[in-house]
């Protein structure tokens, strides 16, 4: 049930790809399997329907909705990354020298996992409603295959240490409050903020760009976003520095 390691070293590729297969659902075309809405749309026209919101009034909520998850997703994951650092973040080995138990790692395992996650939800209400579905399924059991392939790893590499950690820490849903000692550990806003262009690209998108109700310049932003966070990533000192030494 674990992803290989070839799966965490190939992620962000399989990721995109299931983000691909989403918006271009080719189902729809091939086997008349639903239609070419938007998820958006979808659940405006399902909540109108129902005769307590207006057409125009159930947009909003569905933007609003996207937004939030957006939001959360930029959260989660500039959090994360400013803790554990890009060089860990983008590397594409397994890495753990030792337990982080700082700031949203004291209230669960996985902000950064958590945080993708909802970024492409945010992102699935711009794609047809069946592809919305199928990447949202796909995803879900993507990350946990990663997940299960970090903890995996991390006990084998840190022992006890790590497995009073899973202990004490959710894996997925975040904890109010944390038992855990506060970190020393100082974050690293201004890299995190560079190497995750992307949830801040989404995010903008959602929550200022849909209200245009046009999906194409909301499509382009996003990958505006992401081509400039690939570009901030390779800069990264820590990142480059790791690349020379692999090479």
């Amino acid at each position: 049930m674990r992803a290989t390691a070839i799966e965490f070293r190939l992620r962000m590729a399989i990721n995109v790809a299931i983000v691909v297969l989403g918006f271009w659902a080719p189902w729809i075309d091939v086997w008349g399997v639903g239609r070419h809405i938007s998820l958006l749309e979808w659940l405006a026209l399902a909540l109108s329907r129902t005769g307590r919101f207006s057409f125009a009034l159930a947009t909003s909520v569905a933007i609003v909705l996207a937004s939030l998850l957006a939001a959360a997703g930029v959260v989660f994951r500039v959090w994360g990354a400013a803790y554990l650092g890009p060089e860990t973040v983008i590397s594409p080995e397994m890495k753990g020298d030792s337990v982080i138990a700082a700031a949203p790692y004291r209230f669960v395992r996985n902000p950064l996992y958590l945080g993708l996650w909802f970024m492409i939800a945010a992102m699935s209400f711009i794609m047809p409603a069946t592809g919305a579905l199928v990447t949202m399924v796909l995803i879900t059991l993507f990350l946990f295959r990663l997940i299960l392939g970090e903890e995996a790893y991390l006990s084998a590499k840190l022992g006890e240490p790590y497995r009073e950690y899973l202990r004490a820490v959710p894996r997925i849903i975040p904890r109010i409050r944390s038992s855990l000692p506060r970190s020393t550990a100082r974050p690293h806003w201004a890299q995190a903020a560079l190497t995750e262009l992307t949830p801040i690209g989404v995010f903008f998108a959602t929550a200022f760009l849909s209200w245009r109700y046009d999906q194409r310049l909301t499509m382009r932003v996003i990958l505006i976003t992401y081509g400039v966070s690939l570009v901030m990533r390779a800069l990264m000192p820590g990142v480059r520095r790791e690349t020379d030494l692999a090479a």
